[in-house]
């Protein structure tokens, strides 16, 4: 599963590379002007790849992570 940022803003990571998540589990946080929006697993996995490092600056649609099979 591929996790894209949902609007523009600067993401936090909540997650690392290995973890094991479950439907629902915030992966990351993206803010943008007083709005603050979770990201948040659509299935259960693990985590393979984060693209992004914190307090980086995205755009919406940008790739965050990916998860696979745990």
């Amino acid at each position: 599963m591929k996790i894209y940022a949902p609007f523009a803003g600067i993401v936090r990571c909540h997650v690392n590379v290995g973890d094991t998540v479950d439907t629902g589990v915030p992966l990351a946080t993206v803010e943008a002007t007083k709005l603050e929006a979770p990201v948040e697993s659509p299935g259960p996995g693990k985590v393979h790849r984060i693209v992004v490092s914190d307090f980086s600056d995205v755009v919406g649609g940008d790739l965050l992570m990916e998860i696979g099979e745990a």
